[in-house]
């Protein structure tokens, strides 16, 4: 691969990031990464905000020009390298879920995590429904028959984007104690076979993620920047 070609991940730790370089190390990709250093708030930068007027992290940087929104970088990966995702008829309910996940899950992670910026006023009611949502989301998701990639020895595009996100429900949502995983055992078997495949490894590795990153989570404690 020419530089010209190379693949540039603007990440910070324990990030939106995270997902997307998981797809990448299961892909098998060469990439490079591009720390986005939160705590001076360069997510916030002109240089940022030029490749992403949104001001959130990832973007990743492609030969054909920089990408942002989570879900939309790993489909675009998974149909570049023609995996991760399956052919039709079975396509279909993988792209419902990708969906699913970046519609659903993932904005009621954002409003638990930060629910000032969805309340007007008192926050406690915004943060209150925001984890009841998340609690009978993944009732949905443990229950669901069109979800049987949850069970798949083999990387999704989905499975890349859920298990950060089942991390992040643990530590950023409410305190050490207010979530078990072990609720929902469909979902735990997943993140137990998803945090011991070489790709998740290595990922957990680069960004201090600990050995259980997505069974029973630790905080982060990344070599380079902050996940905050």
């Amino acid at each position: 691969m020419s530089m010209s070609e190379m693949l540039r991940l603007h990440y910070a730790p324990d990030n939106a990031s995270l997902c997307v370089r998981l797809a990448l190390q299961e892909l098998g990709m060469t990439y490079e990464t591009v720390l986005v250093d939160r705590r001076l708030r360069a997510h916030k930068s002109g240089a940022f905000l030029a490749m992403n007027p949104k001001g959130l992290i990832p973007v990743l940087e492609t030969p054909h020009g920089p990408m942002f929104e989570t879900a939309a970088i790993i489909i675009w990966l998974a149909d570049r390298e023609r995996a991760l995702l399956p052919s039709a008829p079975a396509r279909m309910y993988a792209m419902q879920w990708m969906m699913w996940l970046a519609n659903t899950l993932h904005p009621t992670l954002r409003t638990l995590f930060y629910p000032e910026q969805y309340a007007d006023g008192d926050i406690d009611p915004t943060y209150r429904m925001a984890k009841i949502r998340l609690q009978q989301h993944l009732d949905v998701l443990e229950a669901a028959q069109t979800a049987d990639w949850l069970e798949s020895s083999q990387a999704t595009a989905q499975g890349c984007y859920l298990a950060p996100m089942l991390r992040w429900s643990k530590l950023y949502g409410g305190g050490p104690d207010w979530f078990d995983l072990g609720q929902w055992p469909r979902l735990k078997a997943f993140a137990q076979r998803t945090e011991i495949r070489d790709a998740a490894r290595t990922v957990a590795l680069a960004e201090g993620l600990g050995p259980t990153p997505f069974s029973s989570p630790s905080p982060c404690n990344p070599p380079e920047g902050s996940a905050l």
